[in-house]
């Protein structure tokens, strides 16, 4: 019975329905909303910034595969939270944001034109009304779903109060049917697997949400391949022949061997640069097969692309490739070994006297316990931690912030990925940069995560600006940062920390940990500038040397 409802009891009504968290920022244009979630129980975290509410619920998505309602207000409310709602519409994130609107009767002086600007970021608003307030918010719940995407809910402001009088009823999408490939491409591909003298298959965090790992596991096995995965889809694959990460944070021995590979299968990986590293990764002479559900292939370097789901063609093709006897594998013993693509311990300290971040990624993969979600922040610093520290499976390292190539989404992000993953402990990694940016909530987690490790790479810089500008030339004043002492920022709001500028300076983390591990610590290492990650040469090395190459034509001229 609605009669007694207003719109926005409504709007609650089918979010309570469909979410188990609601992550928000409360203002005039969503205060009934959210009064009616919080009166009713649902568990609910408050953010300290709009764009935190939207971080939030994408990582919890990440963490826990459930979709999350967020709500902010309308006007700055609403523009706060569009960078968050960016890199979730771009990392095809689903969750419905429920936002304030103008009011129906028109615009006032401060509003502003919101279903022009989230059409802009390829958002899709519904907005409801009187009478379609249920339908509607239901049509975005299954959209968000079916086409894993955000999808925002808008209600006018002199609506929200409104009754909501009988309700249109609910048009229910029908589930969305695997993409079948077609016969043809399945006998192109398996005529190409066949003939291939050392393949391998590139899973991607497309084949981990289409359930594609166990499939692409029995066709390797049935053509004798190696595996490499995504930085989004490591520890997907169930098997000892895994190279582990390709593109940017590959290891030397493995990355060798992914370089030698004669065809590549990729399935559900989007191969932009940084996963080709720079289109270094594929040998110049590979067959590369892309097989997604988008429209066209990602890379030029594609041969061959199959419009299907990874899952469906897998089988298709495992069926269609005969079986090989050992192949590259029986060449290719040492991958099992504990020693393959072992990294050697990093000089604890620079030349400058500050420390090694990769010394110091090592330490923390001996300290933290295995049971971890590591949520990465965007910056120069992402190139440490999945090169040398473990994660559980693929939901237990989350990159927030790539897919919009931002910064300072990543204290909120670990805030939903605390609530979506309690059972794990929480580990934020950060850089002086982001973490500046984000402070606002900082409080949030706080008061949220119940075990979890800040770690901030702390440069005093920003490193991915100083390793690409002020390389190649450029005045560095602007890129610099006044070093902050983020662990006394953390302790002054009820955490602990320590500032680390030596390794035994980690033993407070380490005696933290077998403490019981409550709460938040906040880790503030003072790293060196100097140390430049993989990825970040690799991509350079090319402009620089283009650089080097003018500055002496102009010599010579």
């Amino acid at each position: 019975m609605t009669e007694h409802l207003n719109v926005s009891d409504v709007v609650a009504d089918v979010c309570a329905r469909h979410a188990e968290a609601v992550f928000g920022l409360m203002g005039n244009g969503n205060a009934f909303f959210t009064a009616n979630l919080t009166a009713r129980g649902l568990p609910y975290v408050s953010a300290r910034h709009e764009a935190g509410t939207v971080a939030m619920a994408d990582a919890y998505y990440r963490a826990s595969g459930k979709a999350a309602v967020a709500t902010v207000t309308y006007g700055a409310g609403f523009t706060n939270s569009l960078t968050a709602l960016t890199e979730a519409a771009k990392a095809r994130i689903p969750m419905v944001l429920v936002v304030g609107e103008a009011p129906s009767t028109g615009p006032r002086p401060w509003d502003i034109d919101q279903l022009t600007v989230a059409r802009g970021l390829g958002v899709a608003t519904l907005t409801v009304a009187a009478g379609n307030a249920e339908r509607l918010t239901e049509e975005a719940w299954s959209t968000a779903r079916s086409e894993r995407r955000p999808v925002i809910v808008s209600i006018p402001y002199d609506l929200s109060n409104e009754a909501a009088g009988p309700q249109e009823p609910a048009v229910l999408q029908q589930p969305v049917k695997r993409m079948e490939p077609e016969p043809a491409a399945v006998g192109r591909v398996a005529d190409l697997l066949n003939r291939a003298k050392r393949p391998l298959i590139l899973a991607g965090n497309g084949a981990v949400i289409s359930g594609a790992a166990p499939a692409l596991v029995e066709l390797g096995d049935k053509i004798g391949a190696l595996f490499a995965t995504s930085v989004m889809a490591r520890k997907s694959l169930d098997t000892p022949w895994d190279l582990g990460i390709a593109g940017g944070f590959a290891r030397t021995a493995p990355l060798h061997l992914m370089r030698s590979a004669d065809l590549v299968l990729v399935a559900g990986a989007s191969l932009n640069a940084f996963q080709t590293r720079y289109g270094s990764l594929f040998a110049d002479d590979a067959e590369v097969i892309q097989i997604d559900e988008l429209d066209d292939a990602t890379n030029p370097r594609v041969s061959c692309f199959v419009r299907a789901d990874a899952r469906e063609t897998a089988l298709r093709l495992t069926a269609a490739v005969a079986a090989v006897d050992g192949g590259w594998r029986s060449l290719q013993p040492e991958i099992t070994a504990p020693s393959f693509g072992a990294d050697r311990p990093g000089n604890e300290f620079a030349a400058d006297g500050r420390l090694n971040p990769r010394a110091v990624a090592q330490q923390l993969d001996e300290i933290l316990p295995a049971e971890r979600t590591i949520v990465q922040d965007g910056g120069h610093f992402c190139g440490w931690i999945p090169m040398y520290c473990q994660a559980p499976d693929p939901q237990g390292l989350m990159m927030v912030g790539t897919a919009f190539q931002s910064i300072g989404l990543g204290i909120p992000a670990a805030v939903g990925a605390a609530v979506g993953r309690p059972d794990r402990m929480t580990v934020l990694i950060a850089g002086d940069g982001g973490a500046l940016m984000a402070l606002a909530d900082l409080e949030s987690a706080v008061r949220t995560i119940r075990s979890g490790v800040m770690v901030v790479f702390n440069d005093a810089a920003y490193g991915a600006e100083i390793h690409q500008y002020a390389a190649r030339g450029l005045d560095d004043t602007a890129m610099q940062i006044p070093e902050v002492d983020f662990s006394a920022v953390g302790m002054a709001l009820g955490a602990q920390g320590v500032k680390a500028r030596c390794l035994n300076d980690l033993q407070a983390l380490k005696d933290w940990v077998a403490a019981g591990a409550d709460g938040l610590f906040v880790l503030d290492v003072a790293v060196t500038q100097s140390e430049v990650a993989d990825y970040m040469r690799e991509s350079m090395a090319p402009i620089l040397a283009a650089d080097a190459s003018a500055a002496a034509r102009m010599e010579r001229g």
